[in-house]
């Protein structure tokens, strides 16, 4: 057993060929994921604010309970512009995945 080496095991730490990444690698695939997503942030940023607009207005029509409803505007707010963000993200990605691809296939 002392004369054995010692292999260590690593969780996350895989070596593979690039080579054989490379050519296994589908980017049409990853460009139509991206897709996927951008359009889902996209819808996201749409939902969030409408639903910022509407508590807006729960605001200005429920005096009593306005404080609650402005914070929950506010944080709606907030989630319109996350999810925008990760739909402009996922329209970055998209194109450096269809980048890729071009230069990818001749």
């Amino acid at each position: 057993m002392a004369s054995e080496e010692k292999k260590h095991h690593h969780l996350f730490h895989h070596k593979k060929d690039d080579k054989e990444e490379e050519e296994s690698h589908d980017y049409e695939k990853e460009t139509k994921h991206h897709k996927h997503l951008q359009q889902l942030g996209e819808l996201g940023a749409v939902a969030a604010g409408a639903y910022a607009l509407h508590e807006k207005h729960k605001a200005k029509k429920d005096p009593e309970n306005a404080h609650k409803h402005k914070i929950q505007e506010e944080i709606a707010a907030a989630a319109a512009v996350v999810a925008g963000g990760f739909a402009f993200h996922e329209h970055h990605e998209k194109k450096d995945a269809k980048k890729k691809q071009e230069e990818c296939a001749p």
